[in-house]
Parts: C-alpha cells; sequence; structure tokens
C-alpha cells in the first residue's frame, strides 16, 4: 500500500477525527476511521491503527471500542471540559453584558471546537445573542487585559473616560482630561466590568466602568493607595454600591415583610443582620450607598421594603417619591389642558 503524502501527521489526524467526529453517542468504524484518514491524504491499516489507538491512549485519550452488532466501533469517551460544563460557559458568555455581540458568538464558535461537532450542535442552539443589550465597545477584552497587565506589574496606568449623549455619541469625561490611577482589582458587578483602584489625586478609592475606558496605557509609576485597599473589603464594597455609583456608605436599617427574605439575602448576603420585628416583619441592617438608585430598587419592592434609619436616607426617599408624583401629576394637568382646547 502506498503511503499518503501525510503519512508523519497520522496520530495528529487521527485526534482530529476522534475530537471532532465521535462521542458518547457517536463512534466510527475501522473503515470509517481510514477513509477518514484517507481525505487527509493519510493510509492506514487494520493492524497500525490498533497499534496508533494504543499510542494516542497512552498519550492520554480516552478512545475507547465497543461491539456493535459484528461490528466494534470507536469513539472518544471523555474530555477535558464536559458538554454541560460548555452549556454553563456558552450561557455566561452571551449573557455577559460586558462582551460584545461580535465577540461573544467568536467566543461561542470556539468553545464549540471543545467537543464534537454533534455536540456543537447542542451548543449552537443556545446562541441567542442578537438582540441583547451588549456593551458596543470592541475594546473591552483589551482593556481587561492590559488592566490585569498593570496590576500584576505593579504599575499605574491612564485613561480617558466617556459617557454616552442623548444622540448616542460618544462624550469625553473631563473634555477628555487623561485619569491617572492605581488600579487594585476588576469585579463583576450588576453584568459590567469595573475596575477600583486608587486616585492619589484625590486620595480616594474610586471604581470605572471598563467598556467606557479609551485608550488605556501604564506609566512608569508605581501604584500607590496600598494600605486603604488593605482595609478595603472588596465584597461588601460591591454589595454597598447599586449600580456601582459612588458616594458615602450609610448603616441603613430596613423593615421587611417576611417574603423579602430571599431578596435582601441575594442582594447583600447571608451575613446581613436579621431580626425579627413581629410575626409578619423582620429588620435588616445593612450598609449601602443611598444613591437614587438604590431608593429606586427599594421603591421598586412595592411597599415590601421600608427604610426605617437613619433619618437623613428616609427623608431622601420621600424627596424622591414626591419628585416622581409632581412629575406625572404635572403632565397629567398638561394632557387636560391639552384636551380643553378642542
Amino acid at each position: 500500500m502506498a503511503k499518503g503524502n501525510n503519512q508523519k501527521l497520522k496520530l495528529l489526524y487521527l485526534t482530529k477525527i476522534f475530537m471532532e467526529k465521535t462521542d458518547e453517542s457517536h463512534a466510527l468504524t475501522l473503515a470509517e476511521i481510514t477513509a477518514q484518514l484517507n481525505a487527509y491524504e493519510v493510509t492506514a491499516d487494520r493492524k497500525t491503527l490498533y497499534l496508533d489507538f494504543e499510542e494516542l491512549k497512552r498519550y492520554g485519550l480516552d478512545i475507547v471500542s465497543e461491539q456493535c452488532g459484528k461490528t466494534v466501533v470507536y469513539h472518544l469517551a471523555s474530555r477535558q471540559f464536559e458538554l454541560a460544563e460548555l452549556k454553563l460557559l456558552v450561557d455566561s458568555v452571551q449573557s455577559a453584558k460586558f462582551i460584545t455581540e461580535k465577540k461573544s458568538n467568536s467566543l461561542i464558535k470556539k468553545l464549540e471546537s471543545l467537543v464534537s461537532e454533534h455536540e456543537a450542535k447542542q451548543l449552537h442552539r443556545q446562541v441567542i445573542t442578537t438582540g441583547r443589550v451588549k456593551t458596543m465597545n470592541e475594546s473591552i477584552l483589551i482593556n481587561v487585559d492590559s488592566i490585569h497587565a498593570a496590576i500584576s506589574d505593579n504599575k499605574q496606568i491612564t485613561f480617558q473616560y466617556f459617557q454616552w449623549t442623548p444622540t448616542k455619541e460618544r462624550e469625553l469625561r473631563h473634555d477628555g482630561q487623561r485619569y491617572v490611577i492605581s488600579p487594585w482589582h476588576l469585579v463583576w458587578d450588576d453584568e459590567n466590568y469595573y475596575m477600583i483602584g486608587y486616585d492619589s489625586y484625590s486620595e480616594m478609592i474610586k471604581h470605572f466602568r471598563v467598556d467606557k475606558m479609551l485608550r488605556i496605557s501604564s506609566t512608569d509609576d508605581k501604584r500607590e493607595g496600598q494600605k486603604k485597599m488593605k482595609e478595603l473589603n472588596i465584597a461588601a464594597y460591591s454589595r454597598s454600591l447599586f449600580g456601582m455609583l459612588g458616594g458615602e456608605s450609610k448603616h441603613v436599617t430596613l423593615e421587611c415583610h417576611n417574603n423579602m427574605a430571599g431578596v435582601i439575602i441575594d442582594r447583600f448576603g447571608k451575613d446581613t443582620l436579621m431580626m425579627k420585628k413581629d410575626d409578619e416583619h423582620f429588620m435588616a441592617h445593612v450598609d449601602v450607598i443611598p444613591s437614587d438608585q438604590f431608593l429606586g430598587w427599594i421603591i421598586g419592592l412595592g411597599g415590601g421594603v421600608k427604610i426605617t434609619e437613619p433619618t437623613t436616607v428616609v427623608e431622601r426617599i420621600e424627596e424622591l417619591l414626591t419628585k416622581q408624583l409632581l412629575a406625572y401629576q404635572s403632565k397629567n394637568i398638561l394632557e387636560g389642558e391639552s384636551k380643553n382646547d378642542f
């Protein structure tokens, strides 16, 4: 039998065939494996294939043979990732708001290559990224890598930061002036990636949306703020920030209906101090930055949770509710006057 042109690549092509064409539900006969190899210009016979299979097993491939009627079939029984694990990763990638739709599809395609072409169809059926709210910053992964590198090298970074305008255009904050920050942590909160760092100029810990950072570059200066960062509890810091909006943290007391226990634990963790008030209510004590977003979250719970302390926060939510009520009352009055004109 004449040898094929790619004979030296025989074991590599065999590995490729087992990885792409077989799994626990799909196996190949020796004749089918031989035909696959021939397509790669590799020749094989029964005797040499047995030896090749043993070599691949010694290398670590879990090749299993089974009797199927009068024929013996072969398949790859296990892989580095189980299908269920890859489904979980696919779900994470496609639901991550900070990853663009284009990059999501690219990453999922790479994950599909870790299973057989048959199982890849199960992953592909889960891909529903079109129409989801995604970041529009294609450099997000480069930004994350740049920040990680600066943290590893103990360097400060500079960057520009932008916000969106009503016309859907980027508008640079601080007139385009570059921020100089010592990066310490990257956190994923509220479906976005954030960098937590130390601002030496204001002597404050600050956080920034990574997808809104532009033209990141490292400096030659060492990071600062090490003492403050050591004192910072990152988990508590993230829990206290609603939508990662900054401000002064307050110790807030909440009066909650019993059916709100899960909501409080999901948001603030099982270590939250919760004490029974009566048969239907409990009191929860949390440290939180009382931003408008936090107050809006309380309002959205429809009376199931009420702020009782401190007075300053109670007054703020009362003021917010009054403003909202007046805005809708004014709208109704204007609409009524407009109708009376006809």
